[in-house]
């Protein structure tokens, strides 16, 4: 690492010239072969998707989504109403990718309220509404926008149009989380030009990622949040993994470290742990791939391919910018904030850590009791889907939501498809009686009439639910149906799926919960053998496995109480609640078990490495403490910023996934960093370095904390090249 950071720094035009046209050429290729995201909700196996499979295998025309297409008027009966709906019906049908729309009007259709003031048609496509293209959609919510008159309300909705609402990166929550960033890093330096570096390479990474999901999304499946996520992690990684290296070039220089060693220290000690750090991330999404859940692989990858370029830039671009600016890394300062890190033993956070180890329980017990207590909602955490019900009003898919709930009951939101396999000779009789069973079974509210397909052998029929797809009672019925009614049919050949939308997602969450433990334990026990390696202990990897669980356990905790208890939820725009996103708890535990990995081993290969100098376990603390508390702090409310603005964002899963990552930096950051960690370390003493000798021949040797700056002659190794010098 030290020779990496001396070679970009002395040959600094050529790398930063290879990253300016990395970036171009990755625009350039994104902007005209870029594919389309998409969102594939596929559960390999379970009940949704064979029927999916049954449908697409022989009824492909009913295998597509469907889209409905709400009206409401005083009455949706009168002349100018039906000529309205009847003139956008006909439009409807001429798009692309449509295969029928239904006529609300015809004598058998139940699509017409009883007090005639809402109606639906619906639009059915050969396509699952996720791989439509943009224009479809497009097209399609332009029409109904202009069929829209005095007395006379057409929305869309659907989950096909709910999905098409979500905002792309780039929008306010990621400016306003920039703009906190900036706040952050000024008061952190003092300098606009230290403050600029860290930025820059964030953007820069950002643009190529983002640039390169782009062209992969033409070989691969990936997700329409992958981008919003990406970006949101992109820019908090990139931020704080830069930040470290300047902090640490920033101090080597005010210690009197020429330019050039300054750049072989910083990457030579938090390079390493940033290269630990970020490595660790991609593991750990690397783990999800190996979940056989097409949604939670595309945005694994997504994430992952923002992590590796942002690592990339960190160990390239950084060095470079640092050898570029040399000592003008302290110009243009703000008066009143310039420090010297240097100094950290006259530091408040010095005061701080040996407080803390003065009185060493009570602070371990509160932090404890605290983390725990925040923990507790996790044990209500429902995985599933929040439905339209949640989304904001100013959304045509809300609004559609809001007409058919008031029309006809909120079950008519998301319905059960019922897709059945016939008896040889394509008798009906079974399907019937388990139609009716169905019918009249406690939670329907309505079933549809059955259609067979032309070869006769297969049938599909609506079952409507009186909840809304996002309610317990929904998920309970779906249990019933499949496990008590349809089995206790007495139905000979006949083979039944239940599938739909809504039972796809209550699949997804199920399956997702049940492999989330396994997910965990791999991650808990990948982090403990890494951390064991690394620092050459025992007690330390036990120990920041414990507090790693408690730290994000009470991010799921916060999750729990705001988007499924409704606890502050206006004060995020929330309208609704509803069950948490199910791919969320594993992709955040990925990624913040990176995250924390960063913080832990940022703080304790500092802590070593004045505990191999000195041997003195509790200076050891205080001190690394004081060197690093100030830039963790600093890296964490950037993360919190630039995460936490994701709460502005209007789509629910946006706002879950960056509150839930800025809840769990925040405690990392505080409570267990600044006050766990001081405290239990002071508890165990010397036993914190614990390490059995025949362990210790057996497991390699990983060094993350460098030793550029032990070398009292290191100054006149590698003189510093004159260009190096401002």
């Amino acid at each position: 690492m030290n020779r990496l950071g001396r070679w970009c720094a002395r040959h600094r035009w050529l790398v930063i010239g290879t990253w300016v046209a990395v970036l171009i050429v990755a625009v350039v290729l994104g902007r005209s072969v870029g594919g389309e995201t998409s969102l594939v909700f596929e559960v390999p196996g379970a009940e949704s998707q064979q029927a999916f499979d049954l449908l697409e295998d022989r009824f492909p025309q009913r295998s597509g989504d469907t889209t409905d297409i709400v009206f409401a008027a005083a009455d949706v009966r009168a002349p100018d109403v039906t000529q309205q709906v009847g003139a956008l019906i006909a439009a409807l049908a001429l798009l692309d990718h449509v295969d029928s729309v239904s006529d609300p009007y015809a004598t058998d259709s139940r699509t017409i309220s009883q007090q005639a003031t809402v109606g639906f048609a619906t639009v059915q496509f050969d396509q699952r509404g996720t791989e439509l293209p943009d224009e479809v959609i497009d097209d399609l919510k332009a029409l109904v926008a202009d069929a829209n008159r005095d007395g006379l309300q057409v929305e869309a909705g659907g989950r096909a149009i709910q999905f098409s609402e979500i905002e792309g990166p780039g929008g306010r929550s990621e400016r306003i989380g920039l703009a906190v960033a900036v706040i952050v890093l000024l008061v952190s330096f003092g300098s606009v030009v230290a403050m600029g570096l860290p930025l820059i390479t964030a953007l820069f990474s950002l643009g190529v990622a983002l640039s390169i999901l782009d062209v992969l999304a033409n070989a691969m499946e990936l997700s329409d949040f992958g981008p919003r996520l990406a970006t949101l992690v992109g820019l908090g990684v990139g931020i704080d993994y830069a930040l470290f290296i300047v902090s640490r070039f920033r101090a080597a220089l005010h210690e009197g470290l020429a330019v050039g060693d300054a750049v072989g220290r910083a990457m030579d000690t938090s390079g390493r742990a940033v290269v630990f750090a970020g490595l660790t991330v991609v593991i750990s999404l690397s783990g999800m791939l190996l979940m056989r859940v097409p949604i939670v692989q595309a945005l694994a990858v997504g994430v992952g391919v923002a992590v590796v370029v942002v690592l990339a830039a960190t160990l390239t671009l950084v060095p470079a910018t640092l050898g570029l600016v040399a000592h003008r890394i302290d110009s243009w300062r703000v008066p009143g904030l310039h420090r010297d890190e240097s100094a950290h033993r006259n530091s408040g956070w010095f005061r701080w850590s040996r407080m803390v180890q003065h009185r060493p329980w009570p602070f371990a017990i509160v932090g404890t009791l605290l983390l725990v207590a925040l923990t507790i909602p996790v044990f209500s955490m429902r995985l599933g889907s929040a439905d339209a019900g949640s989304d904001p009003i100013s959304q045509t898919s809300r609004r559609a939501y809001d007409l058919l709930a008031e029309g006809f009951g909120p079950g008519f939101n998301g319905p059960f498809l019922v897709a059945a396999e016939l008896p040889a000779g394509g008798d009906l009789t079974p399907l019937e009686t388990t139609m009716d069973a169905i019918a009249a079974e406690r939670g329907v509210a309505a079933v549809s009439p059955i259609t067979v397909n032309a070869a006769g052998d297969t049938a599909i029929a609506s079952v409507f639910p009186t909840t809304s797809p996002q309610d317990e009672a929904t998920r309970e019925l779906l249990d019933r149906l499949r496990s008590g009614v349809i089995p206790s049919i007495d139905s000979s050949g006949l083979v039944v799926h239940v599938g739909g939308v809504t039972a796809v997602f209550e699949d997804l969450g199920t399956t997702l919960a049940d492999r989330l433990p396994v997910f965990i334990a791999a991650v808990i026990g990948l982090s403990f053998l890494l951390l064991m390696v690394v620092f050459r202990s025992i007690v330390i990897p036990i120990k920041a496995a414990v507090m790693n669980l408690l730290s994000i356990g009470a991010a799921y905790g916060v999750m729990v109480a705001i988007f499924q208890w409704g606890w502050g939820k206006d004060l995020i725009g929330l309208d609704a609640t509803g069950p948490i996103q199910s791919f969320i708890p594993m992709l955040l535990f990925a990624v913040l078990f990176g995250l924390s990995m960063d913080y832990e081993v940022f703080l304790l290969s500092r802590i070593r490495e004045e505990y191999v100098r000195s041997g003195d376990n509790a200076t050891a603390v205080a001190d690394g403490l004081a060197a690093t508390a100030r830039v963790i702090t600093a890296a964490a409310a950037i993360m919190v910023a630039v995460f936490g603005s994701a709460a502005l964002a209007e789509d629910r899963t946006t706002k879950l996934f960056g509150i839930g990552l800025a809840t769990a930096i925040f405690f990392d950051a505080t409570l267990v960093r600044s006050l766990l960690v001081p405290a239990t370390m002071e508890l165990m003493g010397k036993a914190n370095w614990w390490y059995p000798s025949w362990l210790d021949r057996l497991t390699p040797q990983i060094n993350i904390e460098g030793a550029v700056h032990q070398d009292p002659e290191l100054s006149s190794v590698d003189p510093p090249e004159p260009e190096l010098v401002s």
